[in-house]
C-alpha cells in the first residue's frame, strides 16, 4: 500500500527547475544580440534627439492682490476694517482662470505673431484651434505651494520666451483690474443717476418750499414765531395801557377832551397794528407745519445729495488710480539654459528600455523554443 501511494503517475508533466544561473548562462549566450541592439537604440535615439529643437522656459512669479485695494470705503477709512493686501483663494481662482482664458491666449497670439512663429496656416479652418492647443503646449500656469502664481513660457528663443511672459502677466493684470474697474464703473453709474434724481427732487423741494414762504411770508421760523410774539404782545400791552388812560379822562370830563382826542388815535392805531399782528401770526401759524415739513425734507434731501457727491468722489478717484491686481515677485529674465530637451536622459532611457525588452524577448524565445507551435495550433 506505501509503495503504491508513493508511486507518480507517469502521465503528469514535469516541470523543469530554472535557477538564476540558468538564466545568466542563457543571457550570455545571446550577449552579442543584447549588445547589438542597446548600441542601435542607444545611436538611434542619439540621433534623433539631436534632430529636436531646444526649447528655453521663462518664469515669472507674482501673487494676487485683494479687491478691498480698490474699495472707496476701505480706502477713505469709512470699513470697520483695513483693507488686505494679498487676496484668498477665491481671488488667486480668478487670476489662474484670467490666465487660462482665450481672450489672453488670442492677446498674445496677435502680438506676437504666433501663426507664422509656429508655421500655422492663419486661413485654415482649424488655424485658431492648432495655434491655441500649440501655444497651451508651450504655456504653464500654476499655484505655487505658498500660494503664488507661477507663468511659465517656453520658446526656442530665449529672448521671446522672456517678453511673451512678461506680456502675459501684464495683460492678467490688466484684465483683472478692468474686472475691478468695471464693478466700480457700474457704482460710479448709479451714484450718477442717484445724484441726478436727488438734484431735481431737491429743485422740486426748493420751487415749493420758496412758494410756501412766499405765501405765508415765512423766512425764519424760529426768528419770525419769536418777534411776532414778542411784537404782538408789545402791541396789545400799549393798546391795553392807551385804552385805560383814554377811559381815566373820559371819566375827568369835558376839559380834557384834546388829550382825549389824542388817545382815542392812538388806541384806534394800536387796534389796527394789533388786528394785522393777528393776521401775521395767524398766516404764520397756518403755514408754519407745510414749511418746517418742506425744509426738513429738503435739509435730508440736501444731506443725502453731499454725501452720494462724496462717494462718487472716492468712486471716481479710485476709478482713476492704478491699482494692480497683482504684486510681481519674480520678473520674467531671460533663460540662460534649456529647459529641454534631456538629451542624456532620453539617450538612457531609450537604451535602458531596449535593454529590458531585449532580455524579455530573449528569455520568451529561450522557454518556448523546443514547443510545437504547429501541433499546438492544430490541437494536438
Amino acid at each position: 500500500m506505501t509503495a503504491q501511494k508513493d508511486k507518480v503517475p507517469n502521465n503528469l508533466p514535469v516541470t523543469p527547475k530554472t535557477d538564476l544561473v540558468d538564466v545568466i548562462r542563457t543571457l550570455f549566450r545571446w550577449k552579442k544580440v543584447i549588445v547589438t541592439a542597446c548600441l542601435l537604440a542607444g545611436i538611434g535615439s542619439a540621433v534623433i534627439v539631436l534632430l529636436l529643437p531646444v526649447y528655453y522656459q521663462a518664469n515669472t512669479v507674482f501673487f494676487a492682490t485683494s479687491p478691498d485695494q480698490a474699495t472707496p470705503e476701505l480706502l477713505f477709512g469709512e470699513g470697520a476694517v483695513a483693507p488686505e493686501l494679498y487676496g484668498n483663494e477665491s481671488d488667486i481662482d480668478r487670476m489662474l482662470t484670467i490666465s487660462e482664458s482665450n481672450e489672453l491666449i488670442d492677446y498674445l497670439v496677435d502680438t506676437f505673431r504666433l501663426y507664422e512663429h509656429y508655421d500655422i496656416d492663419e486661413d485654415s479652418p482649424k488655424g485658431q484651434f492648432y495655434v491655441r492647443r500649440h501655444f497651451l503646449g508651450l504655456y504653464d500656469i500654476t499655484k505655487t505651494k505658498r500660494d503664488a502664481i507661477q507663468l511659465s513660457i517656453e520658446d526656442q528663443d530665449p529672448e521671446l520666451a522672456a517678453t511673451i511672459a512678461r506680456t502675459a502677466r501684464d495683460k492678467i493684470n490688466q484684465l483683472g483690474q478692468s474686472l475691478i474697474k468695471s464693478t466700480q464703473q457700474r457704482a460710479i453709474t448709479t451714484f450718477l443717476n442717484n445724484v441726478t434724481r436727488k438734484e431735481e427732487q431737491l429743485g422740486v423741494l426748493s420751487d415749493t418750499l420758496q412758494s410756501l414762504r412766499k405765501r405765508y411770508g415765512i423766512y425764519n421760523t424760529e426768528a419770525q414765531s419769536e418777534s411776532l410774539t414778542a411784537l404782538a404782545s408789545t402791541t396789545e400791552n400799549k393798546l391795553n395801557s392807551t385804552r385805560a388812560k383814554l377811559v381815566a379822562f373820559q371819566e375827568r370830563g369835558g376839559r380834557y377832551r384834546d388829550s382825549i382826542s389824542v388817545y382815542e388815535i392812538k388806541a384806534a392805531g394800536l387796534e389796527e397794528e394789533f388786528s394785522k399782528l393777528n393776521l401775521k401770526l395767524d398766516q404764520f401759524n397756518d403755514g408754519l407745519a407745510q414749511v418746517l415739513l418742506y425744509t426738513r425734507q429738503y435739509q435730508e434731501a440736501n444731506t443725502s445729495l453731499s454725501e452720494d457727491k462724496e462717494k462718487l468722489k472716492q468712486y471716481q478717484a479710485t476709478y482713476s488710480s492704478d491699482i494692480p491686481a497683482m504684486i510681481v515677485v519674480e520678473d520674467a529674465a531671460r533663460p540662460q539654459v534649456k529647459s529641454r530637451p534631456f538629451r542624456t536622459l532620453i539617450v538612457l532611457g531609450a537604451v535602458f528600455v531596449t535593454f529590458l525588452f531585449t532580455l524579455i524577448g530573449i528569455l520568451l524565445f529561450e522557454a518556448y523554443s523546443d514547443v510545437d507551435w504547429k501541433a499546438v495550433y492544430q490541437g494536438e
